[in-house]
């Protein structure tokens, strides 16, 4: 591995920059533990396929470059495809504002239905769009579901736009309060996350607006990185945890907090607790018991000043959920029993990851990116593993299975920095009740990035009836660098 390839900073849902190639992208994974309301696939236009939505952040829209776009993708019996989309940007019909250079609208984005009609809607961010005078105010839009899909938008203003800046870098959606109504959690530049609850509607009506505050750094590469959302003690209430870098330790290392859900809002009820460290989170119940489980991927390199909390190559923290919240962790890495694959320094196994039941046993599974995983010589071409879940837990002994863009049946092959896996997604877009995984190589062409899409056959991802999904197909200018599939909406 190339020493130092990736360096993890804190901007937005997680930055990664390349230092070869200036790379800037978003992380985010899907929170797949039902509360009863946010479910684990979205259905923008009410078909019953599940719906994907992924980034192109740094899209060059009217001639701005890094303006930004989100492409939605709808499912159907034969899975996903290029054909049945909807690209939105800031210059799109009916959304808000208007595209400008370095906006990077779509990094960061969540579905819900905000507005309780039976559609799920698309909540977007351009954390660093300039508003009047303030740089990087940031802007979040909600793109609303309809019969045809995504189209029209509501902005959610910034109830304080002078105590931070980059409004919308995180987003999570769920019912957090039990009220059967899809509420929106939106972090910026502070340390307090902003949670709109009781109803959203078109007109930009809000039935309730709070705050929690989490004991983490502020300023422009800090405040709630990363938002993720799910139901880990089994009451129907969707619990929040934010990650950010803690404030009580002088070398400032990422952290969560679990904030629980109640009839109050979140942490109304008390049982706030700190988790393990790492980037990106999903919460999925994986041993079947009723409760979430929340993985964390910790990706970053032992150094002299954190080798208690690092590991060679990346791991991954899984956190089984019980009655009274998170309880005992278990670690996984690509030195763990049967999965595939070694550790080696700069994998990033764990930079991404999702979770969906693949094969519809009850049990969630767990896809693992390892985007700078070098494949046949190619430096960072990327890889992605899944792992089964059990009634034991996640299942690292046997029925693991290992990606790359040489496998056989995968479109294309493995290149320098393809980095496949910079994104990797587990939703139902077949209707048959299996998670179907789709990967981002947001690396491929010089950055202008892909989807490869890989199916469920029932009881495992296969590789026939593969599909490659460029940026062109689907609307995204590949003039500069698009890195199209560098984020999925949670």
């Amino acid at each position: 591995m190339r020493k130092q390839q990736h360096l993890r900073l804190a901007l937005a849902t997680a930055t990664t920059v390349a230092l070869t190639g200036g790379l800037l992208t978003f992380s985010a994974v899907t929170a797949t533990a039902a509360d009863g309301v946010h479910h684990p696939k979205a259905d923008f236009d009410k078909d019953g396929y599940g719906d994907v939505a992924f980034s192109a952040g740094n899209a060059t829209v009217g001639g701005k470059k890094n303006a930004g776009q989100i492409v939605a993708l709808y499912g159907s019996k034969s899975g996903l495809s290029a054909a049945k989309r909807t690209t939105i940007s800031q210059n799109t019909k009916g959304v808000p504002d208007s595209a400008e250079t370095g906006d990077g609208f779509g990094w960061v984005s969540a579905y819900g239905d905000f507005n309780d009609d039976g559609y799920d809607d698309l909540a977007v961010s351009a954390y660093q769009d300039s508003v009047g005078k303030d740089a990087d105010g940031g802007t979040v839009t909600i793109v609303w579901g309809s019969a045809k899909g995504l189209s029209g938008g509501t902005a959610i203003k910034d109830p304080a736009p002078s105590s931070h800046t980059e409004w919308g870098k995180s987003l999570a959606a769920g019912d957090f309060d039990g009220d059967g109504k899809e509420d929106l959690a939106v972090g910026h530049s502070g340390n307090k996350v902003y949670v709109f609850d009781r109803g959203i509607t078109k007109s930009g009506k809000i039935g309730r607006t709070y705050t929690i505050k989490a004991n983490i750094q502020t300023g422009s590469n800090a405040g709630a990185l990363v938002l993720t959302a799910g139901d880990v003690n089994g009451d129907k209430r969707t619990d929040l945890v934010v990650n950010g870098y803690e404030t009580d330790s002088s070398a400032g290392w990422d952290t969560n907090f679990s904030f629980p859900g109640a009839s109050g809002g979140l942490g109304k009820a008390g049982g706030v607790k700190e988790l393990k460290r790492g980037y990106l989170t999903g919460i999925a119940d994986i041993n079947g018991d009723g409760f979430g489980d929340i993985v964390t991927g910790q990706e970053w390199e032992p150094t002299k000043g954190n080798p208690s909390v690092a590991v060679k190559g990346g791991k991954v923290h899984i956190v089984y959920g019980t009655a009274s919240g998170p309880g005992k962790a278990v670690t996984v890495s690509q030195n763990s029993g049967s999965v595939p694959d070694t550790s080696e320094a700069n994998d990033h196994f764990g930079g991404e990851l999702s979770l969906g039941d693949i094969n519809g046993d009850g049990f969630a599974d767990l896809a693992v990116g390892a985007y700078a995983e070098d494949v046949s010589g190619k430096v960072d071409a990327g890889a992605v593993t899944v792992l089964y879940g059990s009634s034991s837990g996640i299942n690292v002994k046997s029925g693991a299975q290992y990606f790359t863009q040489n496998t056989a049946g995968v479109p294309d092959s493995a290149e320098k920095e393809d980095i496949f896996g910079a994104e990797v997604k587990l939703t139902d877009v077949t209707g048959d009740g299996r998670a179907d995984l789709t990967v981002g190589a947001m690396g491929e062409n010089t950055y202008n990035g892909s989807l490869t899409y890989l199916r469920s056959d029932g009881k495992r991802i296969v590789t026939s009836g593969a599909r490659l999904i460029g940026p062109k197909p689907v609307g995204v200018s590949t003039s500069g660098d698009a890195r199209f599939g560098g984020n999925a909406a949670n």
